[in-house]
């Protein structure tokens, strides 16, 4: 089985066309301003004992970021959840079959929350729907989910690619 003993310890890097550069920059930024938004929140909060609610919709918003950045992450690296008990009984050419498979399954699935993510987000600027809490337009908060499926196709793709050619495991 290729169960590994400590799942903390360090990974190789895969070898992806495009680094992954991006992908981490964009998930420490998104993780920093959650952590502030929360810290202020807190702040404000115990100093003032007024909840700055309205920056519910910023955190939602970008642990949908978080989120999907990540998976684009987990899936160029081939780190994504899997259950690997049935494929570690399988034979090698067997288990790369059924990643191949997943991997469809994957771009498939990503696809189409690409897809209709991306006519929520222009039914949403079309309709001039605003947010609750702030106001803001929605599509600006919705967008970012057709996007980011976008960048996990990708890297699924990609993932793809390199099993097929035998250049990763």
């Amino acid at each position: 089985m290729s169960a590994e003993l400590d799942p903390a310890a360090a990974q190789p890097e895969p070898r992806t066309r495009l680094p992954l550069t991006f992908e981490r920059v964009l998930l420490a930024l998104a993780m920093s301003a959650m952590a502030l938004i929360t810290a202020a929140n807190v702040a404000a909060r115990y100093l003032t004992n007024v909840s700055l609610a309205v920056t519910e919709e910023y955190s939602v918003v970008l642990m949908v970021i978080v989120t999907l950045v990540g998976a684009a992450l987990a899936t160029a690296a081939g780190r994504n959840i899997r259950v690997e008990y049935f494929t570690g009984l399988m034979p090698a050419p067997w288990q790369r079959r059924a990643e191949i498979l997943a991997l469809l399954l994957a771009i498939t699935c990503f696809g189409l929350l690409a897809y209709f993510g991306a006519k929520l987000a222009y039914d949403e600027y079309r309709f001039e729907v605003l947010s609750n809490g702030l106001g803001n337009p929605n599509w600006l908060y919705t967008g970012w989910l057709p996007l980011l499926s976008l960048l996990v196709i990708g890297r699924a793709a990609g993932r793809l690619v390199r099993i097929a050619r035998g250049e990763a495991a």
